[in-house]
């Protein structure tokens, strides 16, 4: 791997990576990485109402890793319980940012994602604002009611990018890409 480091460092800069991250999340680590993305968007100068929507597509997305991920590491001592693995990364090219996670799923979850993500994949921006506020109105709102998906596909600047990469026979690598 230390020889080829160098060759990942180009391709990260070929794809216009600003921050990447691959290992077990917590809420703790999400914190001190969007203070580090945070910082480093202000060097870019990026606009503030710029800076704020990749900033949230950011937060949302780590959640889905953290709440989501198949891939759990479990610790009795750690005060959060667990922590989650997957993947994150922030980036420019070609005129957009972008941010796209990515975690280990459960098989049979896939249909249910797809289905969810395809509609707001086909949806336009008045669309996703209606069906949003529909989805709001529904009683009660609980984890998975799919409401953090239709603000990043709302957020998006682009209908968002999802993938279903098929691991073994219970698992899957489930990432989604969304544009700012």
């Amino acid at each position: 791997m230390s020889n080829n480091l160098y060759s990942f460092k180009e391709e990260y800069d070929k794809q216009g990576i600003l921050l990447s991250f691959y290992g077990s999340f917590s809420q703790e680590l999400l914190v001190e990485i969007g203070d580090t993305l945070k910082n480093r968007m202000k060097i870019e100068a990026l606009n503030s109402a710029k800076m704020t929507r990749v900033f949230a597509m950011f937060i949302e997305q780590v959640q889905n890793i953290i709440h989501y991920s198949a891939e759990k590491i479990s610790n009795e001592d750690l005060n959060s319980g667990s922590l989650s693995n997957g993947i994150v990364v922030v980036g420019y090219k070609n005129d957009y940012y972008y941010v796209v996670c990515g975690n280990k799923i459960k098989k049979k979850d896939i249909e249910k994602l797809t289905d969810k993500l395809t509609v707001l994949h086909n949806m336009d921006k008045a669309e996703l604002k209606s069906f949003y506020k529909e989805q709001r109105k529904k009683e009660p709102v609980t984890k998975g009611a799919g409401l953090g998906f239709i603000e990043l596909a709302r957020k998006s600047a682009k209908p968002i990018d999802f993938d279903f990469q098929s691991i073994d026979e219970q698992f899957s690598f489930f990432s989604l890409k969304t544009y700012i």
